[in-house]
């Protein structure tokens, strides 16, 4: 159910946000979805929920059968966090194996993230994998409500307080200490308090909500930037993911992620998520613009 801040904003959760309501079809024979926004303390449609949305979105026009692998998605605008979202769904193709959806997020009549997505029939063939690194667990990491709840600034209480996702970073975060090291990779334990239900579509929906979080914390880190240097301006451009195995999103994950490169005001972030017990069970890439004061 909903929850209200200490504003008297009512916010909906995770789980209300991923609950698309269908309102028909167009004109096109677009498949048509309404989705909730969660307020955000600068009034932006966080890209990660967009994604969990246009995931769902294309999910209830495919078989259950076929799971989603792949989606590549471009953001074209900043959402209104303060307004609902629209999503058209194109059926583009159904194959035997493969089934592919275009989706387009709307609000005041404009795309702001255009998203195609794959979906395959479960299959057996090659299997291989990285091997997940050795860490820390996350019971001996401190929360991000430990590390920012103290702090009286509006963007730490909601980062601290109203984040659904449970977010411990192995090396330092760089909320607001630059990491003296200058390196770029990090890695982060994630997972969604509670208990999901037992919906494949919908970890796999939570999976690339979370995924939008911390990957071009990586280039943060290579640059001794962090997310309150002065005059910093930071937005995902794209963003691509790849499902390779089942994984339940309110168990913990480990999100490793590096940075290869960043030139011309973007930084590559390059992510793998493993299961606790060691498996591969997505990668994912984002490109963002990230412009510092000294650019």
């Amino acid at each position: 159910m909903s929850t209200s801040t200490d504003d008297g904003v009512t916010q909906p959760t995770l789980l209300e946000v991923l609950d698309l309501t269908p309102t028909g079809v167009d004109d096109r024979g677009q498949d048509l979805f309404v989705g909730a926004s969660q307020r955000q303390p600068h009034g932006r449609v966080f890209g990660g929920q967009v994604l969990g949305q246009t995931i769902v979105a294309a999910g209830r026009t495919v078989d259950p059968a076929r799971p989603v692998h792949s989606m590549h998605g471009y953001f074209l605008r900043a959402g209104d966090s303060s307004e609902p979202i629209t999503f058209a769904v194109e059926r583009l193709r159904d194959g035997r194996s493969f089934s592919a959806r275009r989706v387009h997020a709307i609000q005041y009549g404009q795309p702001i993230l255009s998203m195609i997505a794959s979906f395959q029939t479960e299959a057996t063939g090659v299997d291989h994998q990285d091997q997940m690194p050795e860490v820390p667990d996350p019971e001996d990491l401190p929360t991000t409500a430990e590390l920012l709840g103290s702090i009286d600034h509006p963007v730490a209480q909601f980062w601290a307080r109203e984040r659904p996702v449970d977010l411990r970073h192995v090396e330092r975060p760089v909320y607001w200490q630059a990491d003296e090291h200058r390196v770029a990779r990090q890695a982060v334990w994630m997972r969604v308090p509670g208990t999901l239900p037992d919906e494949p579509l919908l970890h796999r929906a939570v999976l690339g909500y979370a995924s939008d979080y911390t990957l071009l914390e990586s280039v943060l880190r290579r640059h001794g930037l962090t997310w309150a240097t002065p005059g910093l301006k930071a937005a995902s451009l794209d963003h691509a993911m790849w499902w390779h195995r089942p994984a339940r999103a309110d168990e913990w994950l480990l999100y490793v992620q590096a940075s290869p490169s960043a030139s011309g005001a973007r930084g590559l972030g390059i992510g793998r998520i493993f299961s606790r017990d060691g498996r591969l069970v997505a990668s994912v890439g984002q490109e963002g613009m990230l412009r510092a004061p000294r650019d």
